[in-house]
């Protein structure tokens, strides 16, 4: 993608379909006048004197406890520098996002017009009494240091300054784990901190609180070394001034044991990394570029150990491992600030989770067969769903050992339940079915190319590297939208119905009459066939031209499905190809089958069906929970439609005893874990979230999915089609730019899927 598409794509997503990326939603009914009454006048009045009485109140009563102020003066946002307020607004909205999404916290950014310290301070304090804590963002130092250091002593809500301390607990962190593997002690090593801010000092107080020695550790700034006989040093830098009379970087980086880059992009040479000590730990986090190129400084040492903050190499130190985890302990405890005690047990949680099993979501995320604790994953990943019962829950012990927390928590098993039930509410699986397509794009066919729609999903699945498009349809009329979208990149085009001399379409054509020759078929009939997209697409997969198919968004799904069908056909051992929908609700990812393709199943059908979904479920790196739907409740019904589905269980349970199924049941008894466990306590799915439903026919599960994506605005995927012996999925009519970006990330997760099985 041009930069000038990447801008224009940037500045869209900021403004349609509303400007911004927040918003504010109710959380209380308000459909009637007594809601109304009770939300507002005069109902709000007995809240309003109960925190009167006491003020401890408003966090039982107000959303206080789960809001935090993302606040800036836009003084260094980013890369980008002092660009002031307004500029830095969509940063701080875009870190509120990353609470939501990550710990469910309510961020709230506010941007203050000034860059005066006092008014800054006097301002948060004013409107303090509003949030349950504040994150400082993007405030240039030195001013950073005393807006935070005066803040958390006279407010006493939790205060964090994330540019400061969360790259500090991060890279602490994968220190402690890179000094555990090169067997080296954290107050012998010699350490070397590329840069002088506010990251760097936090960094730097950091190791010394975990036992780095001072006389160990050298910093430079832009002008070099910081050494003791330097003039006009802040007091930052005179507290990391060494006595030791070097003045350069190169000098600096002889014989030490660990490089902190937080600083520009190439200032380290492969002459440095060579004159450093034995396994060497290197980590170089400025962004976007680091100090020394991953690829560069892996070829120059084999025995390093290197980290940077980009998520394309192993050991990224990203702080979203930490700001929304931290606050989420702190929150859950009315902490009264983050203190030394809390940073550090974050520390040592994410050290410890690096080195437990990884779960299979998390391999899968990645394109990994077993990420395990080594040189090349130090830090656990963000897409790993463990962090929100790990670290919230050692920032709040230590929060309550260290006698800063207002409301202790005495039942850890129930609150890390509550932790882990907060994953429910965004679209991470969305975003690790795109992770992992990335780890090994392959060749999808997009059978309608010359539909705008369809050509702007193929421009963002070429540009963000998920696949390698194809395009199928009228050559002019494709050149003429890339064109228009700017849609610039060398991807193959296939005209099937005007390019007849192409000698694919011929072979094509040829195989095509081979295997249908004896059913009728004719060559010039096979030649026909060819011009038809859909049957070309097929070939493309059977010939092994493509990897998979994408089609379906101008034609009705049996025209679609019949040459893929005809031609593809089902996998080994399949006797009946099904679809599944996933749909991305608040309590998480509900896969439903079969939404497209079997009309009435049979019992055996229906088993079937559920056996193929469990499969598919484990793709997006979810173990399911499996209920059999129906009108009736474990044989509270006769009629046949019911004692059916029955029947489709008892074949699971005695041939596929490990899948955790049951049925049939009652759709809401199926999604209220609790009501199923106190009426029907002896099911397999008692007390579990039920995270995948099998219908008894085509009627309810496509009539439920279209009402659940149209009256709750629900996200989906789908229908994704199971049981076909190749990569191939068929869009609904009409499907919307993001759902065919998603089909086609399917696509490839599939295609690697069956890649793998062949090997």
């Amino acid at each position: 993608m041009s930069k000038e598409s990447r801008r224009r794509e940037a500045l869209i997503y900021h403004a349609k379909p509303q400007p911004g990326k927040i918003k504010i939603v109710p959380t209380k009914r308000y459909s009637t006048q007594r809601d109304l009454a009770l939300a507002y006048s005069p109902g709000v009045a007995e809240p309003c004197l109960e925190i009167e009485k006491n003020t401890e109140n408003v966090y039982k009563y107000t959303t206080k406890g789960n809001l935090v102020a993302v606040i800036t003066n836009g003084t260094a946002v980013l890369g980008l520098g002092d660009i002031g307020p307004e500029a830095a607004k969509p940063v701080m909205e875009g870190k509120g996002l990353l609470f939501k999404i990550f710990a469910d916290i309510d961020g709230i950014d506010i941007e203050l017009n000034t860059k005066d310290v006092d008014k800054f301070i006097e301002t948060v304090k004013t409107i303090a009494p509003t949030f349950g804590g504040i994150n400082l963002e993007d405030i240039k130092a030195p001013e950073a240091f005393e807006i935070e250091r005066r803040l958390k002593e006279e407010l006493d809500i939790p205060v964090m300054h994330d540019d400061q301390h969360g790259t500090a607990i991060i890279s602490a962190a994968a220190l402690l784990n890179a000094l555990e593997l090169t067997e080296k002690k954290i107050d012998e090593v010699r350490i070397v901190i590329s840069g002088a801010g506010a990251a760097a000092v936090s960094c730097t107080r950091l190791y010394k609180a975990f036992g780095a020695s001072s006389e160990n550790i050298v910093m430079l700034d832009s002008k070099g070394v910081i050494r003791s006989d330097r003039d006009n040093l802040s007091v930052e830098k005179k507290e990391f001034a060494t006595d030791r009379k070097i003045d350069t970087l190169d000098e600096a980086m002889v014989d030490a044991d660990v490089f902190i880059g937080l600083s520009i992009a190439d200032i380290v040479s492969p002459e440095m990394l060579k004159s450093m000590a034995a396994d060497p730990i290197v980590f170089a986090m400025a962004n976007p570029d680091p100090e020394i190129a991953y690829d560069l400084a892996m070829d120059t040492r084999e025995d390093i150990i290197m980290a940077t903050g980009r998520s394309d190499h192993p050991n990224q130190v990203n702080n979203v491992l930490g700001f929304p985890f931290i606050f989420r302990g702190a929150l859950d405890v009315r902490a009264t600030k983050i203190n030394e005690e809390m940073k550090m047990a974050a520390v040592k949680a994410l050290a410890e989770l690096a080195k437990e099993p990884v779960p299979e979501q998390v391999n899968i995320a990645y394109g990994e067969t077993k990420l395990t604790f080594g040189r090349e994953y130090i830090i656990p990943k963000p897409f790993d769903p463990r962090l929100i019962a790990a670290v919230p829950p050692a920032v709040a012990k230590a929060a309550i050992e260290s006698g800063v927390a207002k409301s202790p928590i005495t039942d850890w098993e129930r609150y890390e339940e509550e932790l882990l039930q907060r994953l429910g509410n965004d679209n991470k699986i969305v975003r690790l079915l795109h992770n992992r397509a990335k780890t090994d794009p392959k060749r999808i066919v997009f059978a309608e190319g010359d539909q705008l729609d369809v050509l702007k999903a193929a421009q963002i699945v070429h540009d963000e590297g998920i696949a390698e498009p194809i395009l199928l349809g009228n050559r002019e009329v494709i050149v003429e939208l890339m064109q228009e979208i700017e849609f610039d990149a060398d991807v193959t085009i296939i005209d099937t119905k005007n390019d007849d001399q192409n000698p694919t379409k011929i072979k094509y054509a040829k195989k095509y009459w081979q295997t249908r020759k004896r059913h009728g078929v004719t060559f010039y009939d096979a030649e026909k066939k060819m011009r038809e997209r859909n049957y070309f697409a097929a070939m493309m997969v059977v010939e092994g031209d493509a990897d998979g198919v994408i089609s379906g968004y101008a034609r009705a799904y049996p025209t679609v499905f019949r040459p893929m069908i005809e031609l593809i056909g089902k996998a080994p051992g399949v006797t009946k190809v099904a679809a599944m929908n996933v749909m991305i609700t608040e309590r998480g990812p509900m896969f439903l089958a079969d939404t497209s393709i079997n009309i009435d199943p049979s019992a055996k059908e229906l088993a079937k069906i559920a056996q193929m979904t469990s499969q598919a479920t484990k793709l997006f790196g979810v173990d399911p929970v499996i209920a059999m739907l129906s009108y009736a409740n474990f044989g509270s019904s006769k009629d046949p439609r019911a004692t059916k589905v029955g029947e489709a269980v008892s074949y699971l349970h005695r041939h596929y005893p490990e899948i955790v199924v049951d049925g049939e049941v009652q759709s809401d008894f199926a999604l209220n874990k609790d009501m199923l466990k106190a009426k029907f306590p002896f099911a397999k799915i008692a007390g579990k979230n039920v995270n995948t439903l099998i219908f008894p026919n085509l009627d309810a599960a496509n009539i439920t999915y279209k009402l659940m994506k149209e009256l709750n605005k629900s996200d989906s995927i789908g229908p994704i089609l199971l049981g076909m012996n190749k990569p191939v999925h068929i869009l609904q009519l009409g499907a919307g730019v993001e759902e065919i970006v998603n089909m086609a990330a399917v696509a490839v997760v599939d295609a690697q899927e069956k890649e793998k099985r062949q090997k």
